[in-house]
């Protein structure tokens, strides 16, 4: 089965006039059965993107909610290659392009060449590295390109609209705007920057635009939808619903979750 790039999904969403709904579960949490489910129940619950995050001893850019999901994956013995062959189980059966969040020291570890041809054979279709600075961004989105897998940058509240347009410039499938100051996890309100941030980055490229950190519930993923961005990531309100003692409970609440969130957007 051809499956559709992260660009192609958004050519698609923005025929239909539609706003990308993109959910983020940490894989092994509770265990990768589980993940598997997961992954498959927003697959059909209205997922147009799924980002898995690969658990990591130093998640610098997490907060508090992803870290112990996160901690207790790797308690669990949760490792990249257990990771990947359960990706590689799944993905025949996703319509969705499946985004890998990594940091980049397990890349390196792993040799840049022989990782990315590991996700291209798995079936993912993107990766996020929240630590990779984009002047050696080059260095792993030349690579990449050659697998079919697009690099997606963050673009930080901070940066400066000079540095802004360079990310722009080289980011692939969409433009990941982190919506606050800080690492990710619920908030009762949205940075109200977030419109003039839009409008910046808009300034320079037509590329997609995902907002992410911080988006809780349905009412704050539709005010990041009239704000004008194509695509809302919820990640830290999806994995406090999966992270229960119940597998069974958590995948039911996600399930619900999606749903709401997607219809919010629609």
């Amino acid at each position: 089965m051809v499956k559709t790039s992260i660009s192609q999904c958004f050519e698609q969403l923005r025929d239909r006039h539609e706003c990308a709904l993109i959910p983020f579960l940490t894989a092994g949490d509770p265990d990768l059965e589980t993940t598997a489910a997961a992954l498959k129940l927003l697959d059909r619950a209205g997922a147009d993107i799924i980002e898995l995050g690969v658990p990591y001893s130093d998640p610098l850019a997490d907060g508090p909610t992803i870290q112990a999901a996160a901690t207790r994956a790797l308690a669990k013995g949760t490792r990249l290659d257990d990771v990947l062959k359960m990706v590689s189980q799944v993905t025949p059966d996703l319509k969705a392009p499946l985004v890998l969040f990594t940091y980049y020291n397990p890349i390196l570890y792993r040799g840049i060449d022989t990782f990315l041809q590991q996700l291209a054979a798995v079936g993912v279709s993107g990766l996020v590295v929240p630590d990779l600075p984009l002047e050696e961004a080059e260095g792993l989105i030349a690579p990449a390109t050659k697998y079919g897998i697009e690099v997606i940058m963050l673009i930080a509240p901070t940066s400066s609209p000079e540095r802004m347009r360079a990310i722009a410039q080289v980011s692939q499938g969409f433009i990941y705007l982190v919506s606050v100051t800080g690492v990710t996890g619920t908030r009762t309100e949205l940075a109200t920057k977030i419109p003039e941030l839009l409008q910046e980055i808009r300034k320079t490229t037509d590329k997609p635009i995902g907002v992410g950190f911080g988006i809780s519930d349905p009412d704050q993923a539709k005010q990041v939808k009239d704000w004008g961005a194509e695509a809302v990531i919820v990640g830290s309100a999806m994995v406090k619903r999966l992270a229960t003692e119940n597998p069974a409970v958590g995948l039911a609440a996600i399930e619900e979750f999606c749903r709401t969130l997607k219809q919010a957007i629609s």
